[in-house]
């Protein structure tokens, strides 16, 4: 099954965030740390590189994913031109407090009132752009909510006298290429729920883990019997958790969204779904694949979107 979703009050936030971003000094970009390349929407990268804008990326959630993949994933950022990488946690005031500065070194330039430091907040939905916002004012002005797509307009406002800092909408792309990408996009919770089966994402995420997180699930779930992949993994937890339907069947739905609240609550513990070494692995493998379209098909299809 392959994952897709794009809302259409996204094509007009796309167009409104390439008209801003004339305007724009530094972008913002806000990833997900659990799965940083997966929550990296191509269409910002498009943007910001025709303004060649500086990029600062923000690896939020670092206090959910694995602090030495992140650690990777942050020397990996660091080798490309025009991007800072950090990872923190938007809901902690002093990792926030950390963000106008080094935004100002990404345009040492723009400094005062006739030439105030214009920031952007970018990203995909569910990854923190709105709490981000609100932990720089000190102050509730954007709509926070665990759902993805809460934010649908652009707001600008004044962080000091010297700077302003624009909060835009999350945006995703109209095609996920990478199957992998959507399932992992849908466990970290940025999909909305309408697009996906949460048995079919629990299986996928249950294969990781089991693979590069085998201690955290047996400290967490504490299994009798080993599960053999990712599906016999829900099922486990359903037997383990009193999952069942009338009849004694195994409730597989409400299983699912126990090991998926998990995974996104930190129960299971500090979990990575990507590393930069999978991640060119997977690339990797999908170059080697056949395709079922011509070799330019897919570019002609993003550049119709």
């Amino acid at each position: 099954m392959s994952i897709q979703w794009f809302p259409g009050h996204m094509a007009s936030a796309r167009k409104k965030a390439a008209e801003a971003m004339a305007r724009t000094d530094v972008v913002i970009e806000v990833l997900d740390a659990r799965i940083p390349e997966a929550s990296c929407n191509p269409m910002i990268r498009e943007l910001r590189e025709f303004r060649q804008r500086p990029c600062l990326k923000l690896l939020n959630k670092a206090d959910l994913a694995d602090p030495q993949v992140t650690r990777a994933w942050l020397a990996y950022y660091e080798r490309q031109g025009g991007v800072k990488a950090v990872a923190l946690s938007c809901k902690k005031p002093a990792d926030v407090a950390r963000i106008p500065q080094l935004a100002q070194a990404l345009a040492p330039h723009r400094n005062d009132r006739t030439k105030p430091l214009r920031l952007m907040i970018m990203g995909i939905p569910n990854v923190g752009k709105s709490t981000l916002m609100n932990a720089l004012l000190n102050r509730r002005v954007a709509k926070v909510g665990d759902e993805p797509a809460v934010t649908k307009s652009q707001q600008t406002l004044d962080l000091g006298e010297h700077m302003t800092v624009t909060d835009t909408p999350g945006m995703m792309w109209p095609k996920i290429v990478h199957d992998a990408d959507g399932f992992m996009l849908a466990a970290c919770h940025a999909i909305g729920r309408n697009a996906v089966i949460d048995e079919q994402v629990a299986a996928f995420l249950g294969d990781i883990l089991l693979a590069r997180y085998p201690r955290e699930l047996a400290a967490r779930y504490k299994f009798k019997q080993w599960p053999a992949d990712g599906h016999a993994l829900v099922e486990e937890i359903a037997r383990r958790r009193g999952c069942l339907i009338k009849g004694g069947g195994l409730d597989l739905e409400k299983a699912a969204g126990l090991l998926l609240t998990d995974f996104r609550a930190g129960a299971i513990g500090r979990i990575s779904l990507e590393t930069p070494q999978t991640r060119a692995q997977m690339l990797a493998a999908a170059a080697q694949a056949p395709s079922a379209l011509p070799a330019d098909a897919d570019c002609e299809e993003d550049a119709d979107a």
